[in-house]
């Protein structure tokens, strides 16, 4: 869930590779809006990151395009599927890729160029075999296993009978009698049975205390470790640091990824050299507390980094149709009107000139 909200955008950068503006494509549309007719864009990610966390590796597949894939490399993508991968080869991988129109999920052969291949970043610690993620899931597996035995009825009782069993006839007798006893306890209203003076009964009270819940407690903890998250970041009391570092190590590596493979191969050579890119963009003040934001608000505003209405918008709040708010100045130092007029934008300056020649 952290890593699909963070936004991956088809854009344009200038020539020092700074962002420009978004690009108006059928590629940005399934990036933000719409993947599939099932999924929004959000939900696509989602489902990207949880594939890798389950299986390692997820195929990312164009399903709609205008041109075929094999043809032609200058195609725009219009919806895109996950897909398991079942098989490798060197050029080619066999994909379970859900068909929308016949409602099932198929296997087939399609090319490495053609589809993004991602593999999980933490590979290492989840999904290898004897990762630790592994490991805690073997432990896990076990201890229901046994909480499953000790809750399932079973009374655990040794029958000590007068007589040696040797024989096939006594061996015979004995197994009447646990029937017996079976009976009486199963049938019993209170589960109350009866037995001769010269039976002994024992009771096997097996303990349920090993040292399951150690071994699994350690592996958490090492896993956390691992993975870079802690107990707070999880309960949601995590300081600025420790969820610095949890989107440092471990979400930032896994979008990562994604972009990249999705740059690498969705976008032809010719698109990357004019500029297009496909980045991923965090949002940086989505965990900043409101009593630290009007102090990062003053900050940014005065130090011309963010225009008021640019900061408006990170508050929620419509943007206002003062020309001020629109300008990279300080508010805090008198502006000359010659000053205001070359902080204009663009756009504005040209309506002003239109608006002077009429």
């Amino acid at each position: 869930m952290d890593a699909a909200s963070i936004d991956i955008k088809h854009v344009r950068l200038d020539a020092n590779d700074r962002y420009t503006e978004m690009m108006d494509s059928s590629l940005n549309n399934c990036l933000t809006l719409e993947a599939n007719i099932d999924q929004t864009a959000r939900a696509f990610m989602q489902d990207i990151y949880s594939s890798l966390l389950d299986e390692g590796c997820v195929a990312i597949v164009p399903v709609d395009t205008t041109l075929d894939p094999n043809i032609s490399n200058s195609y725009d993508i219009l919806s895109m599927r996950t897909g398991q991968i079942i098989d490798w080869r060197t050029d080619s991988v066999k994909v379970r890729l859900y068909n929308e129109i016949s409602g099932r999920k198929e296997d087939i052969w399609l090319a490495k160029k053609n589809i993004g291949i991602v593999e999980n970043p933490l590979y290492a610690v989840i999904n290898e075999p004897n990762s630790t993620m592994q490991r805690l899931i073997r432990k896990l597996s076990l201890l229901d296993g046994v909480d499953e035995q000790a809750s399932s009825g079973k009374l655990d009782l040794i029958i000590q009978l007068p007589y040696v069993i040797k024989t096939e006839a006594r061996k015979k007798q004995a197994e009447e009698r646990r029937k017996d006893i079976e009976e009486q306890l199963s049938g019993s209203k209170y589960g109350i049975a009866y037995t001769d003076g010269t039976e002994k009964i024992t009771q096997l009270n097996r303990s349920v205390e090993n040292n399951l819940m150690k071994q699994i407690e350690y592996l958490t903890s090492m896993l956390y470790s691992q993975l870079g998250i802690t107990q707070t970041i999880m309960d949601g009391t995590a300081d600025d640091k420790t969820m610095l570092n949890y989107y440092s190590r471990t979400i930032e590596p896994m979008v990562a990824a994604v972009a990249d493979e999705m740059k690498r191969k969705f976008l032809t050579k010719t698109a990357r050299t004019q500029g297009q890119s496909i980045r991923y963009y965090r949002d940086p003040f989505k965990l900043v507390p409101v009593s630290d934001l009007a102090e990062i608000a003053d900050k940014l505003t005065r130090n011309e980094i963010l225009t008021s209405n640019e900061m408006r918008q990170i508050i929620g709040m419509k943007p206002s149709d003062d020309p001020k708010a629109d300008m990279l100045i300080n508010s805090n130092i008198n502006q000359s009107p010659e000053m205001l007029n070359e902080n204009k934008p663009l756009v504005q300056q040209e309506k002003e000139g239109e608006n002077q020649n009429e």
